[in-house]
């Protein structure tokens, strides 16, 4: 009796590289927009995911720091480009959007990584203020995951084959914060904002389910970027003290949450934040701080 040969593309060995190779195929075909590319968490991203081989879309207000970003991108398998985007401007953000498809033709993963603080309580704070706020890091989430997950669907409803593992793998990632959950009353309106963040995340996460697009966010605690720049000494020391871990994070442990997001691995997961921040999240006491400078 014959008896058939089987075989495992995927598994280790000379025959599983094939496998491997039509993985980094796809992956050389798959693309990223990320809002507020061009710094911090945001460069970190683009530099990850390009060297991990997407096709990257830097994203930024500052188009000469968008520029620089793409110079800091280094050695990589990936491509890269930088447009130009405010996206608190629905104008703007419609032509992102119709930027990215005309140079790469997809959109894989969103990253609403842009986002902007104002110092200010309840008492003091301006209205002006408090709106620019919700504008760029809620108001700029929502119309710019509106405008991709509207391809998305297109995308998949116009794919023949959508069973099993052939369906693409879509997602987006907001980059939430700890203060979604533990508030700063000097930095009011940017707690509100990641606060309905979150919940954004959670309402698009269970529409978008159906069309097997994942929405997650990401909430980092203290991270070594611009933001955190002119905190040092005592109150650096102050954040080492929150922090169980006992320091800041690194503006690449933060992409790399991302990266397992956007993957493969992450395709059972939806409507959730993981949050980065050093175990601060599950501390109820303050921890013996260490060394300030470091």
């Amino acid at each position: 009796m014959a008896q058939g040969l089987y075989c495992d593309l995927t598994a280790p060995g000379p025959l599983g590289m094939f496998g491997q190779i039509l993985k980094e195929a796809d992956m050389a075909n798959k693309t990223v927009i990320i809002t507020g590319g061009a710094r911090g968490i945001g460069l970190a991203c683009a530099q990850r995911f390009f060297k991990d081989g997407w096709r990257v879309v830097i994203a930024d207000r500052d188009e000469h720091a968008a520029s620089e970003a793409l110079d800091a991108l280094g050695s990589g398998a990936g491509k890269a480009i930088a447009v130009h985007c405010d996206v608190s401007d629905p104008l703007s953000v419609h032509n992102l959007v119709a930027e990215t498809l005309s140079e790469y033709g997809r959109i894989d993963t969103l990253i609403n990584n842009a986002g902007i603080a104002i110092t200010g309580g309840s008492l003091e704070l301006d209205v002006k203020d408090f709106d620019r706020v919700l504008a760029v890091n809620l108001r700029g989430a929502f119309l710019l995951s509106k405008a991709v997950a509207k391809h998305m669907v297109e995308t998949l409803d116009n794919d023949d084959d959508r069973s099993g593992l052939s369906m693409p793998n879509l997602s987006i990632i907001n980059m939430s914060s700890i203060n979604a959950r533990m508030a700063l009353p000097d930095y009011l309106a940017y707690c509100v904002a990641k606060g309905g963040l979150n919940q954004l995340t959670n309402a698009m996460a269970i529409e978008l389910a159906p069309h097997g697009i994942r929405v997650n966010s990401i909430g980092p605690g203290s991270v070594k970027t611009d933001m955190l720049a002119g905190v040092a000494g005592d109150a650096l020391a102050m954040v080492h003290s929150r922090t169980p871990l006992g320091r800041v994070a690194q503006p690449d442990e933060i992409a790399g949450v991302a990266a397992f997001l956007a993957g493969d691995d992450a395709s059972y997961i939806t409507g959730e934040c993981i949050y980065v921040d050093g175990g601060r999240s599950a501390l109820n006491y303050i921890m013996k701080s260490g060394d300030a400078d470091a």
